[in-house]
């Protein structure tokens, strides 16, 4: 008897650690997943469009097809690369959040070119609106998948880097797979909200029994569209304010401490002259000065990838 006394405590001291490391792998994948808000708050932003134009009973559908995508992007492709990442090639990690940060800089400034030169696209826009409606429902998803994967890229490779680098291999694996369930079902439960909410607005104006419903309903559809206005505004500065964030911060790490420490020493100053307020003013002047080089890099890029990266990458694809 004693001796089933002795292995149930056991057990029960064994199922108090995996719970500990249960609760330490979910806390490091959220604190991990935060710092991907840019990458994440852009997929939310950018998935509603692929569900333009199709009929309302296909929209979830789509949206669930591109989760299961996603899903697949980051759990079965990314999180082994990651993994191999940390126990080969740790030092490749800056360097690749550089060109991650650089690719969501140049997509950030090249939505603020498109917004502030829309006659210089009225072309391209008109060739994409034809593309589109030529395309089934299965290239429009697969369109999705691919876009997900850079962006899935991208939040799986900052959350490994903002782990703790002193963390056993089955935790980093537990944290990276945590944070890509929760992730996806965070951006892909808000996409399919959105992209229902007008349905539920029509509804509620339609169906409604009290005369607030109704006018819920109708301020729901009326408010949609700037509300989609707004999520891609949110969305793009995100993306300009996290990738100069990560350039800056990875070109510290690789010896180039210039413009961080100079954006540090800004921000204190700013924080030092209003002490009560400062360590939101110091954050926030961090990202003010994170985003304008994040900004200036992007419209570099623009030209950079128009002239030289597009060309050349097309003459491989063999599409030139």
């Amino acid at each position: 008897m004693s001796g089933l006394l002795a292995l149930l405590d056991d057990v029960a001291a064994i199922a108090k650690v995996a719970a500990a490391s249960v609760d330490d792998v979910v806390g490091q994948a959220v604190k991990a997943s935060s710092k991907a808000a840019g990458a994440v708050i852009d997929d939310a932003a950018v998935t509603p469009k692929y569900v333009h134009g199709f009929s309302a009973d296909r929209e979830i559908p789509i949206v669930w097809s591109i989760a299961k995508g996603s899903f697949f992007n980051k759990l079965v492709i990314l999180l082994p690369l990651a993994l191999l990442l940390s126990l080969f090639a740790p030092w490749a990690i800056p360097p690749l959040l550089m060109l991650g940060g650089a690719y969501l800089c140049f997509e950030g400034a090249e939505k603020v070119w498109h917004a502030l030169n829309p006659a210089d696209h009225s072309e391209e826009n008109v060739y994409r609106e034809k593309l589109s409606d030529a395309h089934l429902e299965e290239k429009k998803v697969k369109g999705a998948i691919k876009t997900d994967f850079i962006l899935s890229a991208e939040i799986m490779t900052i959350t490994l880097s903002a782990l703790p680098t002193d963390l056993p291999l089955w935790m980093v694996a537990g944290a990276l797979a945590v944070a890509g369930i929760l992730i996806t079902m965070a951006v892909y439960g808000a996409v399919g909200l959105i992209v229902k909410a007008d349905d539920a607005g029509l509804a509620m104006a339609a169906k409604g029994r009290l005369r607030a419903t109704r006018a819920l309903g109708v301020g729901i559809v009326r408010g949609m569209p700037y509300f989609m206005k707004l999520l891609v505004v949110v969305g793009t500065a995100a993306m300009i304010w996290v990738g100069g964030a990560i350039i800056v911060h990875s070109a510290y790490e690789l010896g180039f401490k210039m413009p961080y420490q100079a954006i540090h020493e800004v921000a204190s100053a700013a924080g030092h002259a209003v002490a009560r307020f400062a360590g939101a003013l110091e954050w926030a002047v961090t990202a003010l000065l994170d985003g304008l080089v994040g900004l200036c890099l992007g419209l570099l890029f623009i030209p950079a990838v128009k002239y030289a990266i597009a060309p050349v990458a097309g003459r491989f694809a063999g599409k030139t």
